[in-house]
Protein backbone atom coordinates (compact mmCIF):
# COMPACT_ATOMS: atom_id res chain seq x y z
CA UNK A 1 0.00 0.00 0.00
CA UNK A 2 1.36 3.40 -0.96
CA UNK A 3 1.76 5.78 1.95
CA UNK A 4 -0.52 8.54 0.60
CA UNK A 5 -2.88 6.42 -1.43
CA UNK A 6 -5.96 8.46 -2.38
CA UNK A 7 -4.94 11.55 -0.38
CA UNK A 8 -5.55 15.06 -1.76
CA UNK A 9 -2.62 17.45 -1.34
CA UNK A 10 -2.39 21.18 -2.06
CA UNK A 11 1.17 22.45 -2.50
CA UNK A 12 2.09 26.10 -2.81
CA UNK A 13 5.34 26.97 -4.55
CA UNK A 14 4.89 23.81 -6.58
CA UNK A 15 6.52 24.88 -9.84
CA UNK A 16 10.12 24.27 -8.83
CA UNK A 17 12.50 23.34 -6.05
CA UNK A 18 11.22 21.68 -2.88
CA UNK A 19 7.55 22.21 -3.78
CA UNK A 20 7.89 20.43 -7.12
CA UNK A 21 10.00 17.64 -5.62
CA UNK A 22 7.38 17.14 -2.90
CA UNK A 23 4.62 17.01 -5.51
CA UNK A 24 6.46 14.19 -7.24
CA UNK A 25 7.14 12.26 -4.03
CA UNK A 26 3.51 12.61 -2.95
CA UNK A 27 2.31 11.44 -6.37
CA UNK A 28 4.71 8.50 -6.27
CA UNK A 29 3.05 7.48 -3.01
CA UNK A 30 -0.48 7.71 -4.39
CA UNK A 31 -1.59 11.28 -3.68
CA UNK A 32 -3.49 13.53 -6.08
CA UNK A 33 -1.65 16.83 -6.06
CA UNK A 34 -2.97 20.34 -6.69
CA UNK A 35 -0.19 22.83 -7.36
CA UNK A 36 -0.39 26.56 -6.67
CA UNK A 37 2.29 28.98 -7.81
CA UNK A 38 2.87 32.38 -9.41
CA UNK A 39 4.88 30.71 -12.18
CA UNK A 40 3.54 27.99 -14.41
CA UNK A 41 5.60 24.78 -14.31
CA UNK A 42 7.31 23.95 -17.59
CA UNK A 43 9.13 20.70 -16.96
CA UNK A 44 10.71 18.57 -14.27
CA UNK A 45 9.19 17.16 -11.12
CA UNK A 46 5.74 18.76 -11.41
CA UNK A 47 5.21 17.39 -14.92
CA UNK A 48 6.38 13.96 -13.71
CA UNK A 49 3.90 14.15 -10.82
CA UNK A 50 0.96 14.85 -13.13
CA UNK A 51 2.08 11.98 -15.32
CA UNK A 52 1.79 9.63 -12.35
CA UNK A 53 -1.52 11.10 -11.12
CA UNK A 54 -3.53 12.46 -14.09
CA UNK A 55 -6.20 13.91 -11.78
CA UNK A 56 -3.62 16.34 -10.46
CA UNK A 57 -3.85 19.91 -11.71
CA UNK A 58 -2.21 23.31 -11.37
CA UNK A 59 -3.62 26.70 -10.34
CA UNK A 60 -1.69 29.85 -11.07
CA UNK A 61 -1.91 32.36 -8.25
CA UNK A 62 -0.21 34.50 -5.63
CA UNK A 63 0.03 33.25 -2.03
CA UNK A 64 -0.35 36.82 -0.77
CA UNK A 65 -3.75 37.22 -2.51
CA UNK A 66 -6.39 36.09 -0.01
CA UNK A 67 -9.22 35.87 -2.55
CA UNK A 68 -7.10 33.83 -4.97
CA UNK A 69 -5.99 31.41 -2.25
CA UNK A 70 -9.57 31.03 -1.02
CA UNK A 71 -10.70 30.28 -4.57
CA UNK A 72 -8.00 27.63 -4.94
CA UNK A 73 -9.09 25.87 -1.74
CA UNK A 74 -12.71 26.01 -2.86
CA UNK A 75 -11.71 24.53 -6.21
CA UNK A 76 -10.08 21.62 -4.41
CA UNK A 77 -13.18 21.15 -2.25
CA UNK A 78 -15.51 21.29 -5.26
CA UNK A 79 -13.43 18.75 -7.19
CA UNK A 80 -12.60 16.27 -4.43
CA UNK A 81 -14.75 17.14 -1.42
CA UNK A 82 -11.81 17.25 0.97
CA UNK A 83 -8.21 18.32 1.52
CA UNK A 84 -5.89 15.96 3.37
CA UNK A 85 -2.50 17.68 3.11
CA UNK A 86 -1.43 21.30 2.77
CA UNK A 87 2.25 21.96 2.10
CA UNK A 88 3.23 25.63 2.14
CA UNK A 89 6.54 25.84 0.28
CA UNK A 90 6.28 29.18 -1.54
CA UNK A 91 8.98 31.59 -0.42
CA UNK A 92 11.50 34.23 -1.39
CA UNK A 93 14.91 35.29 -0.14
CA UNK A 94 15.48 38.51 1.76
CA UNK A 95 19.02 39.86 2.00
CA UNK A 96 20.36 42.78 4.01
CA UNK A 97 20.88 44.00 7.56
CA UNK A 98 18.08 45.99 9.18
CA UNK A 99 19.44 49.45 8.37
CA UNK A 100 19.86 48.45 4.72
CA UNK A 101 16.52 46.74 4.13
CA UNK A 102 13.89 49.18 2.89
CA UNK A 103 10.36 48.96 4.26
CA UNK A 104 8.97 47.78 0.92
CA UNK A 105 11.51 44.94 0.67
CA UNK A 106 10.90 43.95 4.28
CA UNK A 107 7.15 43.94 3.74
CA UNK A 108 7.51 41.82 0.61
CA UNK A 109 9.58 39.15 2.38
CA UNK A 110 7.14 39.00 5.30
CA UNK A 111 4.18 38.98 2.91
CA UNK A 112 5.36 36.01 0.87
CA UNK A 113 7.06 33.93 3.55
CA UNK A 114 4.75 34.56 6.52
CA UNK A 115 1.43 35.86 5.20
CA UNK A 116 1.82 33.45 2.26
CA UNK A 117 1.91 30.65 4.81
CA UNK A 118 -0.90 32.03 6.95
CA UNK A 119 -3.39 32.56 4.10
CA UNK A 120 -3.47 28.96 2.75
CA UNK A 121 -3.77 27.72 6.35
CA UNK A 122 -6.52 30.26 7.08
CA UNK A 123 -8.59 29.10 4.12
CA UNK A 124 -7.84 25.37 4.38
CA UNK A 125 -8.42 24.93 8.11
CA UNK A 126 -12.24 25.19 8.06
CA UNK A 127 -12.37 22.31 5.56
CA UNK A 128 -9.95 20.22 7.63
CA UNK A 129 -11.89 21.04 10.80
CA UNK A 130 -15.07 19.89 9.09
CA UNK A 131 -13.30 16.63 8.22
CA UNK A 132 -11.67 16.45 11.66
CA UNK A 133 -8.47 15.44 9.95
CA UNK A 134 -5.61 16.93 8.00
CA UNK A 135 -1.89 17.58 7.85
CA UNK A 136 -0.31 21.00 7.42
CA UNK A 137 3.40 21.31 6.64
CA UNK A 138 5.00 24.74 6.61
CA UNK A 139 8.38 25.19 4.99
CA UNK A 140 10.48 27.28 7.36
CA UNK A 141 14.28 27.19 7.44
CA UNK A 142 17.19 26.61 9.80
CA UNK A 143 17.38 30.40 9.57
CA UNK A 144 14.12 30.41 11.49
CA UNK A 145 15.90 28.56 14.30
CA UNK A 146 19.20 30.42 14.39
CA UNK A 147 20.18 33.72 12.84
CA UNK A 148 22.56 34.29 9.96
CA UNK A 149 24.30 37.49 9.03
CA UNK A 150 22.79 39.83 6.44
CA UNK A 151 19.39 38.11 6.22
CA UNK A 152 17.30 40.03 8.76
CA UNK A 153 13.93 39.94 7.03
CA UNK A 154 14.32 36.31 5.94
CA UNK A 155 15.32 35.24 9.47
CA UNK A 156 12.35 37.12 10.92
CA UNK A 157 9.87 35.62 8.45
CA UNK A 158 11.04 32.04 8.91
CA UNK A 159 11.24 32.31 12.69
CA UNK A 160 7.64 33.47 12.62
CA UNK A 161 6.66 30.48 10.45
CA UNK A 162 8.15 28.12 13.04
CA UNK A 163 6.13 29.65 15.89
CA UNK A 164 2.99 29.94 13.77
CA UNK A 165 3.26 26.20 13.09
CA UNK A 166 3.62 25.41 16.78
CA UNK A 167 0.65 27.64 17.58
CA UNK A 168 -1.52 25.83 15.04
CA UNK A 169 -0.41 22.45 16.38
CA UNK A 170 -1.80 23.55 19.76
CA UNK A 171 -5.01 25.10 18.46
CA UNK A 172 -6.02 22.40 15.97
CA UNK A 173 -4.69 19.14 17.38
CA UNK A 174 -8.07 18.57 19.07
CA UNK A 175 -9.61 18.66 15.58
CA UNK A 176 -7.38 15.81 14.41
CA UNK A 177 -5.10 18.16 12.47
CA UNK A 178 -1.32 17.80 12.70
CA UNK A 179 0.92 20.81 11.95
CA UNK A 180 4.69 20.75 11.58
CA UNK A 181 7.43 23.02 10.28
CA UNK A 182 10.19 21.74 8.03
CA UNK A 183 13.49 23.59 8.40
CA UNK A 184 15.84 22.93 5.49
CA UNK A 185 19.44 24.01 5.41
CA UNK A 186 21.06 24.95 2.13
CA UNK A 187 19.34 23.02 -0.65
CA UNK A 188 20.08 23.11 -4.38
CA UNK A 189 17.09 25.19 -5.49
CA UNK A 190 16.52 28.28 -7.64
CA UNK A 191 16.75 30.27 -4.39
CA UNK A 192 20.28 29.09 -3.53
CA UNK A 193 21.31 29.26 -7.19
CA UNK A 194 21.46 33.03 -6.62
CA UNK A 195 24.52 32.32 -4.48
CA UNK A 196 27.05 32.36 -7.32
CA UNK A 197 30.34 33.04 -5.51
CA UNK A 198 32.29 29.72 -5.44
CA UNK A 199 34.14 30.61 -2.22
CA UNK A 200 30.86 31.33 -0.41
CA UNK A 201 29.25 28.16 -1.77
CA UNK A 202 32.21 26.10 -0.56
CA UNK A 203 31.99 27.72 2.89
CA UNK A 204 28.26 27.02 3.13
CA UNK A 205 28.71 23.41 2.02
CA UNK A 206 31.52 23.03 4.56
CA UNK A 207 29.25 24.17 7.39
CA UNK A 208 27.15 21.06 6.81
CA UNK A 209 28.52 18.03 8.64
CA UNK A 210 27.97 16.11 5.39
CA UNK A 211 29.99 18.67 3.43
CA UNK A 212 27.46 19.44 0.72
CA UNK A 213 24.21 21.14 -0.21
CA UNK A 214 21.07 19.05 0.08
CA UNK A 215 18.69 18.18 -2.74
CA UNK A 216 14.99 19.05 -3.02
CA UNK A 217 14.14 15.35 -3.01
CA UNK A 218 15.86 14.89 0.35
CA UNK A 219 13.55 17.53 1.84
CA UNK A 220 10.58 16.03 -0.01
CA UNK A 221 11.29 12.68 1.62
CA UNK A 222 10.89 14.31 5.04
CA UNK A 223 7.69 16.04 3.90
CA UNK A 224 6.39 12.67 2.74
CA UNK A 225 7.08 11.10 6.13
CA UNK A 226 5.39 13.96 7.99
CA UNK A 227 2.38 13.85 5.67
CA UNK A 228 1.95 10.10 6.10
CA UNK A 229 0.36 8.08 8.88
CA UNK A 230 3.87 6.99 9.87
CA UNK A 231 4.11 10.41 11.58
CA UNK A 232 0.70 10.13 13.23
CA UNK A 233 2.07 11.28 16.62
CA UNK A 234 4.30 14.06 15.28
CA UNK A 235 2.85 17.55 15.64
CA UNK A 236 4.33 20.90 16.62
CA UNK A 237 7.80 19.88 15.50
CA UNK A 238 10.36 22.02 13.69
CA UNK A 239 12.27 19.33 11.84
CA UNK A 240 15.68 20.21 10.45
CA UNK A 241 16.85 18.81 7.12
CA UNK A 242 20.29 20.37 7.01
CA UNK A 243 22.98 17.71 6.87
CA UNK A 244 23.91 18.49 10.47
CA UNK A 245 24.53 22.22 9.95
CA UNK A 246 22.74 23.17 13.17
CA UNK A 247 24.17 20.23 15.15
CA UNK A 248 27.25 22.24 16.09
CA UNK A 249 30.65 23.31 14.79
CA UNK A 250 33.87 21.56 13.86
CA UNK A 251 36.99 23.25 15.25
CA UNK A 252 39.62 20.99 13.67
CA UNK A 253 40.28 19.00 16.84
CA UNK A 254 39.69 15.65 15.13
CA UNK A 255 42.34 16.57 12.56
CA UNK A 256 44.78 17.52 15.36
CA UNK A 257 44.43 14.05 16.86
CA UNK A 258 44.50 12.25 13.52
CA UNK A 259 40.92 11.08 13.85
CA UNK A 260 39.49 12.64 10.68
CA UNK A 261 39.06 10.48 7.56
CA UNK A 262 41.94 10.67 5.12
Amino acid sequence: MKRLNGKIALITGSSSGIGAASALRFAEEGAIVVGYDMNEPKAGDWVAATGLQPESFFIQGDVTDSAAVAAAVQQVKARFGRLDILLNSAGIAGAGSVHLVGPEDFDRTIAVNLKGTYLPCHHALPLMMEQRSGVILNLASIEGLEAQEFTASYNASKGAVVLLSKNMAIDYGRWGIRVNAICPGYIETPLTAQMEDPVLRAKVAGDSQLGRFGTPREVANVALFLASDEASYVSGAAMTVDGGTTAGKRLGIAEMFGLAPA
